[in-house]
């Protein structure tokens, strides 16, 4: 049976012994919910979904291109970012890629969809899991992908843009495609953020892949894209799969989404805050924190053993980073939520370390 190994799932046990729903931080979502201005726009387009949706999203290509100062040829939308991730793997067929250990797991799933042999480039503990110039080397000719998430899932490290300017560049010379995933790069503070798309037009085997969804809170409405100047890569993504993968109401959430200014400023501000306070805290209960930029945190603890499943019990969600390559039951992933609902978890986890302490004295 196919075993669904992402954060968020509140299907499998929607609540807990005593009836309540859980409280999810296994998934990296805006924690100020969805914003008004995109539920109106939902509301509103209700009506239209009695028609297709535009196959092009050309409105709402429009406003993104504006929005983010790149030619409208260069976006192509799909139904969430992962969505674009399987259709560029169907469009390219790499056979060898190069993928960071560990990282989000859905790019190999996507590259092995088409039988793409992956290469690692294990991240080390040692250098808390930050990339290094070493990966240059592993680029050869024989590469035809290599995949960068920066900010990276699951650990939250930041990749400089020198260091990714010298993989860039070593791509081009190895006639290899770089995709870039800056899906959580909205979090990041804005001293260090940073994108590549203002390399787009000089660099067309540059992909930068986005999503709406983690920064607006609409994983349910599903709306990604991705960025690339190669005129005919982007023919093929349409070839690739259906027309209508983007729907009237994600269209619709998508154009109200990049209003929100405001929204936008205050849900900064409560990240960058509440991150603070969530290092801290975990880092007085004994935990090894790493990297840690975005919206998440990424954590070592040792004990207690099965912290996820004596959480669940608590009515917590978190996730488990067990599955990733090159990381064990002892790493796991939080995301940044309110200061009450960050204040519950962190109670909860003291809880059950000092249950945990007075086990081992008796």
């Amino acid at each position: 049976m196919y075993k669904y190994e992402h954060g968020g799932d509140v299907y499998s046990l929607p609540l807990t012994t005593g009836g309540k729903a859980f409280i999810d931080f296994s998934a990296n979502i805006n924690p100020l919910g969805i914003p008004a201005g995109v539920k109106k726009a939902l509301r509103s387009a209700l009506k239209d979904c009695v028609n297709y949706p535009d196959p092009f999203c050309r409105e709402l290509r429009g406003d993104l291109a504006a929005y983010l100062k790149v030619e409208e040829d260069n976006i192509f939308f799909g139904n969430g970012a992962a969505d674009v991730l399987f259709r560029l793997a169907l469009a390219l067929k790499p056979r060898k890629a190069l993928l960071l250990a560990p990282t989000f797991a859905d790019y190999e799933k996507a590259l092995r969809s088409v039988d793409c042999k992956i290469n690692y480039y294990e991240l080390q503990e040692r250098q808390a899991f930050k990339i290094q110039r070493g990966i240059v080397r592993s680029i050869t000719p024989n590469t035809d992908m290599v995949v960068i998430c920066n900010p990276n899932n699951p650990t939250g490290q930041l990749t400089k843009r020198r260091l990714l300017l010298e993989i860039l560049n070593k791509c081009v010379e190895v006639n290899a495609k770089l995709l870039v995933d800056e899906c959580f790069m909205d979090f990041v503070d804005e001293d260090k953020a940073f994108s590549l798309r203002d390399l787009l037009q000089d660099y067309p085997n540059l992909i930068i892949l986005k999503a709406f969804t983690k920064t607006f809170a609409i994983p349910g409405v599903r709306l990604g894209y991705c960025l690339n100047a190669d005129e005919e890569l982007m023919q093929r993504l349409h070839l690739c799969g259906q027309d209508w993968s983007v729907s009237v109401l994600a269209q619709a959430a998508g154009k109200a989404a990049l209003l929100e200014k405001e929204y936008l400023k205050i849900s900064f501000a409560l990240i960058q805050e509440e991150r603070k306070y969530l290092i801290k805290q975990l880092e007085l209960l004994g935990a090894q924190v790493y990297g840690s930029e975005a919206n998440y945190i990424f954590f070592r603890l040792d004990e207690p053993k099965e912290l996820p499943l004596l959480l669940r019990e608590q009515g917590y969600l978190i996730r488990s980073c067990a599955n990733y390559h090159n990381l064990n039951e002892s790493y796991y992933r939080i995301a940044v939520k309110t200061r009450v609902l960050n204040r519950g978890l962190i109670k909860a986890i003291k809880g059950i370390r000092k249950d945990a302490l007075l086990t081992d004295d008796n």
